[in-house]
């Protein structure tokens, strides 16, 4: 019979690493501004998930509460950042991350 595996805070924080690096590298390499975007939540949930972790291995309430914090925001940056891709991306249908960049003024 197999041992039953249990994970430990340093299984999440390597996890947490690993969907932060592919966040990162999607926020580089990839040219869709929603795509940008998305990678950009996948990031802040690998921070969400080591804060929860660390949280949790020393019994302390603060990271959870920082992970509250933070989801507030990112829903406050999801909908003014997703009505303004929208509104964007309907009037451009074929625009890039380098397209938006020209809105500055």
């Amino acid at each position: 019979m197999i041992a039953d595996v249990v994970p430990t805070t340093t299984w999440y924080l390597l996890l947490s690493a690993v969907l932060f690096g592919i966040g990162a590298m999607g926020v580089l390499v990839r040219r869709n501004p929603l795509v940008i975007f998305m990678c950009i939540e996948l990031m802040l949930n690998a921070v969400n998930l080591s804060f929860v972790a660390l949280a949790v291995r020393f019994g302390d309430i603060s990271g959870q509460t920082a992970v509250f914090f933070v989801l507030v925001v990112a829903a406050a940056e999801v909908v003014v950042g997703l009505g303004i891709l929208v509104s964007i991306l309907r009037s451009r249908p074929g625009a890039t991350a380098d397209d938006l960049a020209e809105l500055k003024g």
